[in-house]
């Protein structure tokens, strides 16, 4: 039932009714007599605050005059041309002491006749009559003004209106200093991107009206400035507590700061001025579920249900949703048994009934009712029978004890779904031996028949027991055998014979086999094999890229990959995939060409992929700018995905509001506690990480000014090379200026794309960011600082990673901070103490600290005291043979032992190289990702000048892999340097697929 409005909004109502109906009788005036030379006289409709009394509507004897401040109101300008009352018509040729009617007259009187003309709109016009009318500063003139500019201007955009208004009040003598218009002005301006001119004005207004905070408030919030926006709001609070709508503005940003208790204080105001309305209770619950105390937040959200009239028997979702919200809190708060008798009560006015029987299963074992949680999980698996989750839950309430009794519970279910994969496929998570053997025999042989490409997938997960890795090859290269001779898995099977694409299918396992196992000449045997029998499967070749990527051959890879590509350009995933694969083998332009078939035509297919937020394109990206050496382009990219995660963090503004008025608690609360941790995302992580390494570089070997290096270089030149370096810079000139040209062409054209049609009235506001120039992000002053800025989000949210606290430690060496050093190396401690990375740090900080022999005592003293409990009484030499001695067997840990060796003494080099360079038997991570970094730390300095060692590595990596194109010889030594260097930043990638 909708409530009847106030007496104060039905005289507003009234006096915009009359005010609009002023606006159309002026302009059906205008109408008129623009076509006719006669004068044109029209009754005019009530004026807003008039009365019915022949006097109040100038009529009669008692008529008043019009007021005497009326000449004065109009501009100097047009004084000249203002026409008496007794005079005035409307149109050209008017006969003299012809009179219109009176209310025409006084209309007149009061409104400027230049200022009407048809090309105004009838705001404006309305303006100007609340402007000479004298009532500008009365009560209901006023909030009529308030809602002309305020909500037609601002809230609907119409930003150059909003300046018309308040340039017509601000010009006139009594208003130049009104506070409110001010503070307006400056609001608008804002939006229009002049935020200078616009904390002017807003400041201006401030001072002329303190009630002008709530504006302010809106201005800092415009800028992201919330904590300045909360101040200002609390401001306007003490002039004014019970306004809604500052309370309503505050509250927003107290949850969009994470200010838990005062968006509790807030919601408690905002209940006690309307406890009528639905967003106020839930809003007061929701800050009391934040702040766990669930007894208050459970005592709201009853109360507020216990008002809701709806019928048992009917099925509401905005209910529905309130009460899955209460069930999830009572969860929470450890109120298994209310949970359960809770879910039970209203089932029948639940909308998702899944979520319902996975409710009382989760509560049923948690409160060891377990006959009855099978029951709701065998129910649940009739359901839905490929969830391992379901499984799960029933073997905890099974309590089954011994393999026979798990295995029969999967073959009972397997009988039941006959379809059903994960029952025959979580038993072989359970069985070893032969009965594995037996079990995955029939798995492989009936997925083999029916053509099933993810079957490696299904079972990648077993490949962490060796045993059962080779019990699956031994099947498999009998089945390839035995199909390419009669047809049939085993020579000794009875029945039809297979099709041939059993044989594809299985060859086509055996190369994601090999491949898992690092035997990439077997992997290419069969998925080439594969091909030549049937070279139109766009898997085959998806397969043959993934190998060439795994053995280091990147270029291979991305070329095979666009073969996949080319079989079927409209497959959205394959183009994305050789589009990273491009970006991994340094073909930049390649891979943005590859991405435009399905960005928006006419613009650039990079740009679009930034305003699309398209994360993955950019991190690779990043990662080949910083192989190339493009540092700036890299560090562009970087801060592109920061403000992606700043922009996500901002767009959860407009949803505080919004689910509350739609009832998507569970999904807020859940948006709300993502957001808190947004920034432990891969990409951001890739991203911060990419661009702390840059900046240290930076920091290390600073970039010099483009003119001065310059200057430098031709210092010792001879006039013939002088000249011929000029006519080269000449001509990369010409070439950068036609490029620059060729860009701005396309960005005007890509303007002129986006430009949608508007009316002239509307204007969007205009976001005005810093422009991202990779020459002045890689000429930064201050990289070490900027590196901070990157690392401080890590800090915060990626804590439990040790990479997190190496690179802090990496920029406070640089910076000389040694107790934060102690921190850094402390805390990468605890996660792992064997970790190669930090044992490189541990021996630099040591060395460092002994280094600096004028430290503060006491600072001397906790150093000394916290690196005893690391380095046990050892010397640095004796720490890192131990080290050394300890890891014996792995190549990076040897690598970084070695680094260290001759780190601490340049006379063992040779030693040191020694060590690093093993490719005996012993060793067990000789895969590409370690023998590439090996290769990398005998190229950049960390043993000195070893160019001929790095030859003879470089062939004995070839022999080993011979497809990796970082060991294949180099022409020259530009070659050797890129080579290796192409690959960095692909470690993880590496790592995580090998």
């Amino acid at each position: 039932m909708r409530t009847p409005p106030s007496p104060r909004g039905r005289a507003l109502a009234a006096i915009l009714r009359r005010a609009r109906a002023a606006a159309a009788h002026l302009e059906a005036v205008h109408s008129l007599g623009s076509s006719s030379s006669d004068p044109i006289f029209v009754p005019l409709p009530d004026l807003p605050g008039s009365k019915s009394s022949p006097a109040a509507r100038g009529c009669g004897p008692h008529a008043s005059p019009p007021p005497p401040a009326a000449a004065h109101l109009a501009p100097a300008a047009l004084s000249r041309n203002f026409t008496p009352p007794c005079a005035v018509t409307v149109g050209q040729g008017a006969a003299a002491g012809q009179c219109p009617p009176r209310p025409l007259r006084r209309l007149a009187a009061r409104c400027d006749p230049l200022a009407l003309t048809p090309s105004h709109s009838p705001a404006y016009f309305f303006c100007q009559l609340l402007l000479r009318s004298g009532g500008f500063v009365r009560n209901r003139l006023h909030g009529a003004f308030r809602y002309l500019l305020k909500w037609k201007c601002y809230e609907q955009k119409q930003y150059k209106n909003g300046l018309k208004f308040c340039k017509m009040i601000l010009s006139n003598p009594k208003f130049t200093e009104h506070g409110e218009t001010l503070a307006m002005k400056g609001l608008t301006l804002n939006c229009l991107g002049k935020k200078e001119e616009a904390y002017e004005f807003v400041r201006k207004g401030l001072r002329n009206d303190v009630k002008s905070w709530h504006v302010y408030g809106l201005l800092q919030r415009s800028d992201k400035k919330y904590d300045e926006a909360i101040k200002c709001y609390r401001n306007a609070l003490k002039l004014d507590k019970d306004n809604l709508q500052i309370l309503r503005d505050l509250s927003l940003l107290q949850i969009q700061m994470r200010d838990l208790e005062g968006y509790r204080e807030t919601r408690y105001q905002l209940l006690q001025l309307r406890p009528t309305q639905r967003a106020s209770w839930i809003g007061y619950a929701i800050a009391y579920h934040l702040l766990k105390d669930y007894d208050m937040a459970l005592k709201l959200l009853e109360e507020f249900r216990q008002t809701q009239q709806i019928p048992p028997s009917k099925i509401d979702y905005e209910y529905s949703e309130l009460i899955l919200y209460q069930n999830q809190v009572m969860r929470e708060a450890d109120l298994f048994q209310e949970s359960l008798e809770h879910i039970e009560t209203y089932e029948k006015q639940i909308c998702d009934k899944l979520l319902v029987e996975e409710i009382k299963g989760e509560m049923l074992l948690k409160l060891g009712r377990l006959n009855e949680a099978s029951e709701v999980f065998k129910n649940l698996i009739d359901r839905n029978a490929e969830n391992w989750c379901y499984y799960e839950g029933l073997e905890k309430a099974l309590q089954l004890s011994t393999l026979e009794e798990r295995l029969q519970i999967y073959e009972e279910i397997s009988k039941q779904h006959p379809r059903a994969i994960s029952p025959r496929r979580l038993s072989l998570n359970l069985v070893p031996g032969e009965k594995f053997r037996e079990r995955v025999d029939k798995f492989l042989r009936v997925n083999f028949s029916k053509g099933c490409p993810p079957l490696f997938t299904t079972l990648k997960s077993l490949y962490y027991n060796t045993e059962k890795v080779s019990i699956i090859q031994d099947l498999v290269t009998n089945y390839e055998a035995s199909l390419k001779t009669c047809d049939l898995f085993s020579p000794y099977d009875k029945g039809e014979k297979e099709p041939p694409t059993t044989l594809l299918w299985v060859q086509y396992f055996l190369a994601q086999h090999f491949d898992k196992l690092g035997q990439y000449s077997l992997a290419l045997d069969y998925i080439n094999a594969a091909i030549t029998s049937t070279p139109t499967l766009i898997e085959l070749f998806y397969m043959k890229a993934k190998i060439y990527k795994h053995i280091g051959n990147l270029r291979e890879a991305a070329k095979w990959m666009d073969e996949a590509q080319s079989l079927d350009t409209a497959d959205r995933f394959i183009n994305s995939k050789c589009a990273k694969y491009l970006l991994r083998a340094n073909m930049i332009k390649e891979a943005e060409e590859m991405c435009s078939k399905f960005t928006r035509e006419g613009t650039s297919a990079m740009e679009n992929l930034n305003e699309m937020q398209c994360m993955w394109f950019q991190t690779e990206c990043i990662s080949a700018y910083q192989r190339l050496g493009r540092y700036g382009d890299a560090l562009k990219k970087c801060h592109e995905v920061e403000r992606h995660f700043f922009e996500i963090t901002d767009d959860q503004f407009d949803f505080h509001t919004y689910c509350m008025r739609k009832m998507t608690l569970r999904a807020y609360v859940d948006l709300l506690r993502l957001e808190d941790v947004l920034r432990r995302h891969t990409f951001y992580f890739k991203a911060a990480r990419s661009a702390i390494e840059i900046y240290l570089k930076l920091y290390d070997s600073p970039l010099a000014n483009e003119s001065k290096q310059q200057e430098i270089n031709s210092e010792n030149l001879s006039a013939k090379e002088l000249k011929k370096i000029l006519s080269k810079q000449r001509r990369a000139q010409k070439k950068a200026k036609l490029e620059e040209e060729r860009k701005h062409a396309e960005r005007e054209r890509q303007q002129k794309n986006q430009k949608k049609k508007r009316d002239e009235e509307e204007e969007e506001a205009s976001s005005l960011k810093e422009e991202l120039i990779p020459e002045k992000l890689e000429r930064i002053e201050n990289p070490l600082e900027e590196a901070i800025k990157f690392l401080i989000p890590l800090k915060n949210l990626v804590a439990d990673n040790i990479d997190t606290h190496l690179l802090a430690f990496e920029i406070y060496f640089r910076k000389g901070k040694f107790l934060l050093m102690l921190q850094s190396v402390k805390r990468a401690f605890a996660i792992n103490s064997n970790n190669p990375w930090l044992h490189e740090c541990l021996i630099k900080f040591s060395k460092s600290v002994s280094n600096h022999s004028n430290l503060p005592d006491i600072v001397s003293k906790v150093l000394f005291q916290e690196m005893q409990k690391i380095f046990v009484n050892k010397d640095l030499e004796s720490f890192n043979e131990d080290f050394l001695k300890r890891n014996a067997t792995s190549l990076q840990h040897l690598l970084s032992g070695a680094k260290m060796m001759y780190f601490l003494d340049k006379s063992r080099q040779e030693k040191a190289i020694a060590v690093a360079t093993r490719l005996d038997e012993t060793i067990k991570d000789k895969n590409v990702k370690t023998l590439i970094k090996v290769s990398e730390a005998l190229l950049d300095g960390s043993f000195g000048n070893c160019n001929s060692q790095y030859e003879e590595y470089r062939m004995a990596c070839h022999n080993l892999l011979p497809f990796t194109s970082a060991f294949l010889p180099a022409v020259n030594e530009v070659d050797v340097h890129s080579a290796a260097l192409n690959h960095k930043a692909n470690y993880d990638v590496l790592a995580n697929e090998i």
